[in-house]
């Protein structure tokens, strides 16, 4: 048995920003070597970033990876970090002729093995997901070779992300061929509760393999993905040795006491087990364990519970989406209501309290508790506002046109996206929309008016779970991560029946049933694709099916025109949800 230190580096690497990424690698990989790590393991794609969509269908794009990669291994050994081997994420290409249903330029995502400034082994993802979020048949060609190099006596394998998820392929080779070590670069999006399912899984692959299996995956915000870190380490038992913390940065040090090998190099086609072979690429780099030495304790870092997780996941979606595109700042409307009163909270925690403008647009049918409930989360949250009644400038058009009913109720709401947009260009600001998933599933926003913004950090929020996470950030003060110590929304928001108070006493029961019955109904609809006998079968009463699977269908064009927003369910309407707007089909009884 050998000791062996491997240094998983749980990072947030930038789409497209390659030069930026390979200064983090630099930075993190030297790191590494001081904390005296004989391996450092970075996430997939970490170079180019992930996911970079339709920009791997571009040669000049691919060119651009495997240059900084061959840039970066030498870079390495020029500032005396060439020792350390460095296991990297990147997008190369398989040199295949171009034909029919392939990708353009087949590129592959793939993972090198960098040291003493040259690119020793380079592999690809073997299984390549193509549901929920993931297009990689679109996008990418399977890879065919697993490296399995030898450092400091102990074989280390590499396999990448997706090849954990799926039977047979690297996992079910490496167990065939034998290896001390598997290390597996991920960029695992995060959702509710995966965080358990991603570690049954790891143990599981461990146990497989035969051998400890270190998981090091990618953290940050990007576009409607988010990125939870939760980097793993397992022993071939699949018993946890190492977790790093969720949602941050993190460079995650363990110490493993690995068998030793004397395999011999060479090229060695194993069966797969899914109809496809693999070639085991061996290698040496080092065949002498390292002197004995005294191991670090393992960290393994509690979790959060699963409403803390969906905050901390919607704080880091709106901080990167703010940074990684270049804004300073962020305003939103602020009516008083729960939903504006959350995404205030998520902001000024996400870049601070002085980087948040709220705009209070009160109109004749607002309520005096909405602005005073307004103003007291101003006060708890020392963010920017200004008010602007809105009853004139209405009146101001409702001079020159008619409008009467919902046309009336929607011309308030346009008032107010008009004013946000237009402060948006006066001053840069972002402009997050505050719409959660119950309203966006049954229609309930208005095209240019409320859902007119940038960003929707509550998208893919149920009603039911915003009232759970404004309790929860209530009760919830710790100074080391959010920036408010006082309880940030005020009670009354939390706890007055809510409405869109664009008409005289109006409430959302008015049209819609009971949040917590909706969202039920919802879920089941949305989430689980059940149709309307099935709906009806689980419990769900016939008339409230009928109505909400119409509400649901018409509003399709709505949520198409839509900002995007963090995806926290396993279901998000836009890269998990795609229906037809054109589409006469009607989910009826049989």
């Amino acid at each position: 048995m050998a000791l062996l230190r491997i240094a998983l580096a749980q990072t947030n690497p930038v789409v497209g920003d390659l030069t930026a990424n390979a200064d983090s690698l630099v930075r993190w990989t030297r790191d590494a070597a001081d904390r005296g790590a004989h391996l450092a393991l970075f996430t997939e794609m970490f170079l180019t970033g992930y996911p970079v969509e339709d920009l791997v269908l571009r040669t000049s794009f691919v060119d651009a990876s495997i240059s900084a990669l061959e840039q970066v291994a030498a870079r390495l050994a020029d500032e005396g970090l060439g020792e350390l081997p460095v296991v990297v994420g990147y997008v190369d290409r398989a040199g295949l002729a171009p034909r029919v249903g392939q990708p353009k330029g087949a590129p592959l995502d793939a993972a090198a093995l960098l040291h003493r400034g040259r690119i020793v082994t380079r592999t690809a993802k073997h299984h390549l997901p193509n549901y929920g979020v993931f297009d990689e048949y679109r996008y990418f060609v399977r890879g065919d070779r697993l490296p399995i190099f030898r450092l400091h006596g102990v074989d280390v394998a590499i396999a990448v992300c997706e090849d954990l998820w799926q039977e047979g392929g690297p996992v079910a080779v490496v167990g065939e061929a034998g290896a001390g070590l598997l290390v597996v670069p991920n960029a695992s999006p995060y959702e509710r509760e995966k965080d358990d399912v991603r570690l049954e899984l790891v143990a599981r692959r461990a146990r497989e393999a035969g051998c400890a299996l270190v998981y090091a995956n990618q953290v940050g915000g990007q576009d409607e993905l988010v990125f939870d870190g939760d980097s793993l380490v397992v022993d071939g038992s699949g018993a946890l040795v190492a977790r790093a913390g969720q949602f941050r940065e993190e460079l995650l040090v363990v110490d493993l006491d690995l068998p030793v090998s004397d395999a011999e190099p060479g090229l060695f086609p194993f069966d797969a087990g899914d109809g496809t072979t693999i070639t085991v690429e061996r290698v040496v780099l080092s065949a002498e364990p390292v002197a004995p030495y005294e191991p670090v304790t393992p960290e393994v870092e509690p979790r959060l519970d699963d409403t803390g997780e969906v905050y901390h996941a919607l704080v880091l979606a709106v901080r990167d989406y703010v940074a990684k595109n270049g804004f300073g700042s962020v305003i939103l409307g602020l009516s008083g209501g729960i939903d504006s009163a959350l995404t205030a909270a998520i902001a000024s925690d996400a870049i601070g309290p002085e980087r948040v403008h709220v705009v209070m647009m009160p109109s004749r049918y607002s309520s005096e508790h909405s602005l005073g409930d307004a103003e007291e989360l101003v006060r708890r949250q020392g963010v920017n506002a200004r008010i602007v009644p809105i009853s004139d400038i209405v009146d101001g058009f409702e001079k020159e046109i008619a409008l009467s009913g919902l046309a009336a109720e929607n011309l308030q709401a346009r008032v107010r996206g008009m004013i946000l947009m237009g402060l948006s260009n006066e001053h840069g600001h972002l402009v997050l929309t505050t719409g959660n998933k119950s309203e966006l599933a049954t229609g309930y926003s208005t095209l240019y008016g409320d859902s007119a913004g940038g960003f929707a950090p509550i998208k893919d929020v149920p009603k039911t779970m915003v009232w759970a996470l404004a309790r929860w950030r209530n009760e919830h003060t710790d100074p080391s991560f959010l920036m408010s110590a006082e309880r940030p929304i005020p009670d009354n928001s939390i706890t007055k029946e809510p409405s869109a108070e664009l008409r005289p006493d109006q409430r959302d029961t008015d049209s819609l049933p009971p949040y917590e019955v909706l969202d039920r109904l919802l879920d089941d609809y949305v989430e689980k694709d059940m149709g309307s006998a099935e709906l009806i079968a689980a419990g769900h009463d016939p008339a409230l099916v009928a109505r909400i699977i119409r509400l649901v269908d018409l509003a399709e064009y709505k949520r198409r025109q839509y900002p995007p927003g963090p995806k926290i369910t396993p279901k998000n309407f836009g890269r998990d949800r795609r229906l037809p707007i054109t589409n006469r089909w009607r989910e009826t009884p049989s």
